[in-house]
């Protein structure tokens, strides 16, 4: 299994990116998806979720409102769409993989996002 992320770049703040986690292999009705991101000097935290079978979401406080995390399961590709950034959403941003109930255990390679003032 491998995640290829993708999409970010340099936005000014209040601007959008589209990242995007493509996944090679078999994608199961039981796989969750998440992006999560971390930001110089701080730990890796989680940002959001999807189900693969249902697109149930789940974000963190933060994203509510301005991030949508969605799927394509034709092209085993998921997406997070990020409006309105602020400053402190630059971090490098992970779309990783698990199985329900259990840990995060396939990562992709991290997309850099940066949001200037």
């Amino acid at each position: 299994v491998q995640l290829q992320a993708s999409g970010g770049g340099l936005v000014l703040a209040g601007g959008s990116l589209r990242l995007s986690c493509a996944a090679s292999g078999r994608t199961l009705s039981r796989y969750v998806m998440g992006w999560f991101r971390q930001a110089p000097g701080k730990e890796r935290e989680f940002v959001a979720s999807i189900t693969w079978s249902g697109g149930i979401t789940y974000y963190v406080d933060f994203a509510k409102g301005r991030f949508t995390i969605s799927r394509d399961s034709a092209k085993n590709t998921v997406y997070l769409q990020m409006n309105s950034l602020k400053p402190e959403d630059t971090a490098v941003y992970y779309c990783a993989r698990k199985i329900r109930g259990y840990e995060y255990n396939y990562w992709g390679q991290g997309t850099q996002v940066t949001v200037s003032s």
